[in-house]
């Protein structure tokens, strides 16, 4: 349509341009951005890919300290899959995953557990609230070595803790004479000082993630629970834990691998012992490397570890991103069998609900 005589016609506004964007050679946002970001993107890839490329290639040879020649020169000892074979074959390595394993579920439970009462506790405000969380988050801020060392004092056999239990067992139970419990040297019961440490410093973990889950559950879908007479494990059971779940998967996948990763703690308590009690992957590894210089055979280890880990990490997501595509599916499904919305008017109407 013409405009009318004397009125100018309406002309479209100039495309958008970035201030210096001929410097670039005309080149659009989304290629100035990924110039931008290319040398982050290289360093990330070389900080990465070249120790993991290393390690794959020093785990086909027998590389040891005692060689003679360079790490790039480890080719003169090619083995292929020799390594690999003997890490599967070894009963010290299954042994170490199993060990980890054992940690890993008891540690994850417990914190669990304990973290998910604390953060029902604090979920209602009380007198020193404040001072009191302040207090129960401070162990996540200890450096875990610090932890190691910590509770290498308590577990001494003439420690705190065997100290404290003389005088529970005298003044509450009547039973007299000092309690000697080996909590370090006994190999039945030294894997627990390390799991009762790790508890110790990670719980605060599980009781912040979970606490922030609690503030942020819809307080209307609550409240009508109580209205309509639900308890407290009815409103657990039906509300609480199923709109917490991608929450407490992502708790869980995080904490599970990073106790799968311990050493600090178990290597400040008890060096991996008495003999392998308390040896751990990590510390099977730090064994085969600082103690018998067999950089090959441990290479092939933790490569054989990383692949195992991220199965599971794999395997652990799926239920994550399945309740995210649900919840994607029941934002554009139309509520009068209509069309599917698209992607915009869905966010539209999600805007104005």
């Amino acid at each position: 349509m013409e405009a009318p005589a004397g009125i100018p016609a309406r002309q479209a506004p100039p495309k958008r341009r970035l201030p210096g964007s001929s410097a670039f050679g005309g080149r659009s946002e989304k290629g100035i951005a990924q110039v931008l970001v290319t040398p982050g993107q290289l360093l990330l890839l070389f900080l990465i890919g070249f120790p993991a490329g290393v390690a794959i290639y020093i785990s086909f040879t027998n590389y040891t300290a005692t060689t003679g020649y360079p790490w790039y020169d480890a080719y003169k000892g090619w083995i292929w899959f020799d390594n690999y074979w003997e890490a599967l074959s070894s009963g010290g390595f299954w042994s170490s995953i199993w060990r980890t394993l054992l940690v890993s579920v008891l540690a994850v439970g417990i914190e669990f557990a304990l973290g998910l009462i604390l953060a029902f506790l604090f979920l209602r405000e009380f007198r020193a609230r404040g001072i009191l969380m302040v207090v129960f988050l401070l162990p996540m801020m200890v450096v875990p070595a610090v932890t190691g060392f910590i509770f290498y004092m308590i577990f001494q056999t003439s420690g705190p803790l065997n100290a404290a239990l003389t005088f529970i067992f005298d003044t509450v139970l009547g039973i007299t004479g000092p309690i000697h419990i080996p909590w370090l040297s006994d190999p039945s019961i030294a894997i627990y000082s390390v799991i009762m440490a790790d508890i110790w410093q990670w719980t605060p973990l599980m009781f912040l993630i979970f606490l922030s889950g609690l503030v942020a559950l819809p307080e209307d879908q609550m409240n009508q629970a109580r209205i309509l007479g639900a308890g407290f494990w009815h409103q657990l059971r039906y509300l609480v834990l199923p709109m917490m779940k991608p929450i407490i998967l992502i708790a869980l996948i995080i904490r599970s691998i990073e106790v799968f990763k311990i050493f600090d703690s178990d290597w400040l308590l008890t060096r991996g012992g008495p003999g392998d009690a308390t040896t751990t992957i990590s510390v099977y590894l730090y064994r085969q490397i600082n103690e018998n210089y067999r950089y090959g055979y441990a290479s092939a280890a933790a490569i054989i570890v990383l692949i195992m880990v991220s199965a599971f990490a794999i395997r652990a997501i799926r239920p994550i991103e399945a309740a995210q595509e649900e919840t994607f599916e029941e934002l554009i499904k139309p509520e009068d069998g209509g069309e599917e919305l698209h992607i915009e008017d869905a966010i539209a109407t999600e805007a104005q609900v």
